[in-house]
């Protein structure tokens, strides 16, 4: 009775755990959309002989615009590619425009495409730049309002282009930028020193995303900012700047990155270099500015010489065969690591290409997962079989038991002892109906996982109503089975059931009624009731 009595504590302790985080999920800071700061906070001025922190100086307030006249505001390179459109502002060199051409921001095909990097001016500004820092105050640097003069209008895969400025100190900056046929862009900063003396430069790399995005306020998955350094995975909740506004990390290779559900912008340096890791938060909690960067060491560049830096910039979807093509090409570490595979993650991936392996075969997501589920039911077949066993061991009991409960029913504790020796004599284990479903909980945990996490599902149909797989179910108790359309507020979507949950329920009750009741009524109550 003891184990069942700590099996019904720790069921009903994660069934609250669960509801309140359902019913009460984690404030979120508003985000302010009137208006934006240009650029991000002024960076403290430097101790002497220190180099800079990345970033430009602070601009004017500007008022929100749509996307195109926001675009309008610089000279710019573009390029269309199969999957992606977009361009590079001259004004400053930022990427800063990078729309995804396959993935549409709702099911209707004619919906405008995903953006990843938005220029400064619209809603959401998010971009990438690429600088350098000095500690010697008097050298002129690229900034936020540098024009740089390109090579060539647009940019394509194969053809890079490059983008110059002469800071009229005899220093020649450099930058270029090329694109593969998916979402890698390669960035080369180089500097040519036509100055008759040394000068010692920090190339540094930014992404900088402005206010807190809605996220799915779930703890299925991470949204922020997170990465790899030094062969560890570290990543931060947004809400973990309110208090703790920067945090600092030295590191060889590795990456860098903020990551949404499916979509990430993430810098990756050099994996043989070593560079220093800002990520923090700037602007105010109500307002806020995240800005993750690295600077790599100083290079002093002699007259006449060139300094060159590269890294690269992924900015696009976390397609699973994608990542691990990039992890694998460019020997990024643990780049597979984009995509939140779980703690079970020894389950998920296997379950995830098994899952992509059928739906090639089959053409239909929705059945690749039904076929999926079955093929999970008959590997743990024999120890479902086991333990239904053991329930009609314990139901063949049920007599015996009820004789106990009769005879010693005012003294629990005979009760029990009465009970445990019952069981051996009978050779039978109370917890072996419990134990073998409990060793399938975290493949079941993992699944859920590949379902909800990866890309490969979303706006997937199935058939009838069910047109987008990653969606909610339309057909619900409180839209009236798809009668009533209204959006249903946040605060219920606790109560919101759909229909294939409630036959789920159904039928799991239906499956609970062949187990044997427990003696104690309030086990048996909770048993009952705990499928639904």
């Amino acid at each position: 009775m003891d184990q069942k009595n700590l099996i019904v504590a720790i069921v009903v302790s994660v069934l609250i755990i669960v509801g309140w985080q359902a019913l009460f999920p984690p404030a979120k800071a508003p985000v302010n959309n009137q208006q934006q700061t240009a650029s991000q906070t002024t960076p403290a001025p430097p101790a002497p002989g220190q180099p800079q922190a990345p970033g430009g100086q602070a601009a004017p307030a500007v008022q929100v615009v749509s996307l195109q006249e926001a675009l309008e505001r610089s000279p710019r390179v573009t390029f269309d590619t199969p999957e992606l459109v977009g361009s590079i502002a001259l004004k400053g060199g930022r990427i800063d425009d990078v729309r995804l051409v396959k993935y549409r921001e709702t099911i209707d095909p004619k919906s405008p495409p995903v953006p990843v990097l938005s220029p400064v001016g619209t809603e959401h500004p998010y971009y990438a730049e690429f600088g350098w820092s000095a500690s010697d105050a008097a050298i002129k640097l690229p900034g936020p309002d540098t024009l740089w003069t390109a090579d060539s209008s647009t940019l394509a895969p194969g053809k890079p282009v490059r983008l110059t400025w002469d800071n009229g100190q005899g220093l020649i900056f450099a930058l270029d930028i090329g694109l593969d046929d998916y979402f890698m862009f390669d960035v080369k900063q180089s500097v040519e020193n036509k100055s008759d003396k040394p000068v010692t430069l920090y190339p540094w790399s930014l992404v900088v995303r402005y206010g807190q995005p809605k996220a799915e306020g779930t703890y299925v998955l991470h949204e922020g900012p997170y990465g790899v350094f030094n062969n560890s995975y570290k990543e931060w909740g947004y809400s973990d700047f309110k208090d703790d506004k920067q945090q600092t990390i030295a590191t060889t290779g590795g990456w860098v990155g903020i990551t949404d559900k499916y979509w990430m912008a993430a810098l990756i340096p050099d994996q043989k270099e070593k560079v220093d890791v800002t990520v923090k938060q700037t602007g105010s909690n109500a307002d806020p500015h995240y800005q993750i960067d690295f600077r790599s060491q100083g290079d002093t560049i002699a007259p006449g010489a060139t300094s060159v830096t590269r890294s690269q910039l992924f900015a696009g979807a976390k397609v699973v065969k994608l990542i691990d093509a990039y992890e694998k090409k460019y020997g990024i570490d643990k780049f597979d690591l984009t995509i939140d595979w779980g703690w079970f993650w020894f389950f998920t991936k296997p379950l995830f290409w098994l899952l992509e392996w059928l739906y090639a075969q089959i053409g239909n997501f929705g059945v690749a997962i039904l076929v999926l589920t079955v093929i999970v039911k008959a590997v743990f077949f024999p120890l479902a079989n086991k333990s239904y066993a053991a329930m009609s061991k314990m139901k063949a009991l049920q007599p015996e038991m009820e004789k106990l409960k009769q005879r010693y029913g005012e003294d629990k504790q005979r009760m029990n002892q009465e009970l445990m020796q019952l069981y051996r004599r009978e050779k039978v284990n109370p917890a072996a109906g419990c134990l073998p479903i409990v060793v399938q909980i975290p493949v079941f945990f993992a699944l859920y996982k590949v379902l909800y996490t990866t890309i490969e599902m979303r706006h997937q149909p199935f058939f009838g109503w069910i047109r987008d797989l990653s969606a909610p179910d339309p057909l619900t108790v409180l839209t009236g089975f798809g009668l009533f359309q209204w959006q249903v507020p946040e605060i219920m979507h606790f109560f919101n059931i759909g229909l294939w949950p409630l036959i789920m329920g159904v039928t799991m009750y239906l499956q609970q009624k062949l187990n044997p009741a427990p003696a104690d009524p309030v086990q048996a109550r909770v048993f009952q009731f705990l499928p639904i």
